[in-house]
């Protein structure tokens, strides 16, 4: 069994700065090996620069994938440094997977800035996500040789995981709220643990990969880390619904006004509340919602216990990872800074 966390935890803010400041020397300097135009448009999405490329003041992400890769070797028992290259490549494979995200879902904004594909156009977007791609495997490619071959195999299956997530979300936009070919929670949950999932249970995982801990603690990692991109990814639905947009930094109702299958709105039309009803009634007509519409659709997926719903599988998601971390021998310092960021993910929206 794992031993105990220590009681003696940062704050997460803390570290969650502390891993960000180990990684970011890495990324700048695998930002710059980029063509300047590709780079020019990382440093936009990172947070880093403006469009005229002076300094950016605000928000350049919370780093949570990063910081996974960082304490899955200290999980393992290895210096943070042996994983940094491996942060570095799932930071640029989350970038790549939100350029194109965004394009894909018509995001304007994202941080409470203009995305990506807004400022620059959707082609050089496209351009610069699929650079970023290519650089996160080469950055891989190129660690410590004994690790690199694990290394890269693992994120190869990742990517192959995340665009079949990303397939099916899309996919779902054209099947109706009620009937037999109705999207199920349990459809929406296989979808999140691969579109986010993955990539989480990749970055946990790539660090123990990187400090050479044995498969089973590398395996127990990822599979932890994917029950974590599954609480991520409703919590991140229930803040899109009722979020505080100056938070979350997208417009409030942006999912709900475009139809987009969320895990609260299924659950509730999954329920036997009467709201549930009527807000299959209000989603049916397939037309997009302006915003008085979008507002009382929040209302009744809240009503009829799609909220609460929500919450509940973002809980069974987190001690599903718990589980696994509770499997396999892992240093009690790291794992308890990683247990740490579990109420971190779920706070946000309760």
């Amino acid at each position: 069994m794992t031993a105990s966390p220590t009681t003696q935890q940062l704050p997460v803010v803390e570290v969650l700065s502390r891993c960000r400041e180990q990684v970011r020397p890495a990324l700048v300097r695998a930002v710059n090996r980029l063509h300047p135009w590709h780079g020019e448009m990382a440093a936009f999405s990172l947070g880093w620069e403006r469009v005229d490329g002076t300094p950016a003041p605000g928000s350049q992400g919370k780093g949570i994938r990063q910081a996974l890769t960082l304490l899955g070797a200290g999980a393992a028992g290895a210096p943070a440094r042996d994983a940094v290259p491996g942060a570095v490549a799932v930071e640029l494979v989350h970038v790549f997977s939100l350029l194109h995200d965004d394009i894909m879902d018509g995001d304007e904004t994202r941080r409470q800035r203009a995305t990506v594909w807004k400022e620059y156009g959707t082609g050089p977007a496209i351009l610069a996500g699929d650079a970023l791609f290519a650089l996160a495997v080469q950055t891989l490619a190129e660690a410590p040789a004994e690790h690199s071959a694990p290394a890269v195999r693992l994120l190869a299956s990742t990517l192959a995981d995340l665009v079949r997530g990303q397939a099916d979300d899309l996919l779902f936009e054209s099947r109706p709220w009620l009937g037999p070919e109705a999207v199920q929670p349990h459809e929406y949950r296989w979808m999140a643990e691969h579109k986010t999932g993955a990539l989480l249970g990749c970055a946990a995982g790539l660090g123990a990969v990187l400090a050479g801990a044995p498969a089973a603690t590398a395996d127990a990692l990822c599979r932890a880390g994917r029950h974590l991109g599954v609480a991520f990814q409703v919590v991140d639905d229930l803040l899109g619904a009722w979020g505080d947009p100056e938070v979350t930094g997208k417009p409030v109702h942006s999912d709900l006004r475009r139809l987009k299958k969320t895990y609260p709105v299924l659950a509730a039309l999954a329920s036997d509340h009467p709201a549930a009803g009527r807000l299959a009634a209000l989603l049916g007509a397939g037309e997009p919602l302006g915003a008085a519409d979008a507002r009382r659709a929040a209302g009744l997926a809240e009503e009829a216990g799609g909220r609460a719903a929500a919450l509940t599988e973002a809980h069974r998601q987190l001690d599903g990872a718990r589980r696994e971390l509770e499997s396999v021998p892992l240093a009690p310092v790291a794992l308890g800074e990683i247990l740490a960021l579990f109420p971190y993910l779920v706070e946000r929206a309760e």
